[in-house]
């Protein structure tokens, strides 16, 4: 039977813009530090992507993920003393969370937010690649033909940018509209 007392707890942690890059790796980062010191996770979402009030270490922006967690009092310093040595991790805020109910926590579940966002950002970046690629094998067709075959045409409309489009239209016809 162990005396050791356990809490829960709120951890805020800020991360460079530049994890958005690479979300996988960031959040992989994060529940490495906190199983390191023992903690049990709760809850864990991305929270926000905003402009800093100040800049850190270079950074204007910043991602941050709200955690909760369950864990023995004494692996806080622990927690503390491993996000403090991390070169990814910009800062960190752990707050005691015993007076949250229990529905404010669960609603704050984001796990599934996250793999729909690292989905899509990886169908974005393969969209970009293939794209791209595509966009240069079209060069060296046309830099191969002879001056009198090559077209001068506008390179096609992407469907990013028609669905820009589509939506500015919209917009402006509401307020043209109202």
């Amino acid at each position: 039977m162990s005396n050791e007392r356990t809490g829960l707890y709120e951890g805020m942690f800020l991360f460079p813009q530049s994890a958005t890059a690479n979300l996988q790796g960031a959040i992989d980062h994060l529940k490495t530090i906190l199983d390191k010191s023992g903690i049990t996770i709760i809850n864990f979402r991305k929270w926000d992507d905003r402009r800093l009030a100040y800049e850190i270490d270079g950074n204007k922006r910043g991602v941050y993920f709200l955690v909760y967690f369950n864990a023995p009092t004494e692996s806080i310093s622990d927690l503390e003393r491993r996000c403090s040595q991390s070169e990814e991790m910009l800062r960190m805020m752990v707050t005691r969370a015993e007076h949250l109910p229990t529905e404010i926590i669960e609603a704050n579940d984001g796990a599934k937010e996250i793999a729909t966002e690292i989905k899509l950002r990886g169908d974005q970046s393969t969209e970009k690649c293939s794209s791209s690629s595509s966009k240069i094998s079209h060069k060296d067709d046309e830099s191969s033909k002879p001056k009198s075959e090559q077209t001068t045409e506008e390179p096609a409309e992407t469907e990013e940018d028609a669905s820009i489009e589509s939506k500015v239209e919209e917009i402006a016809e509401e307020v043209t509209e109202g």
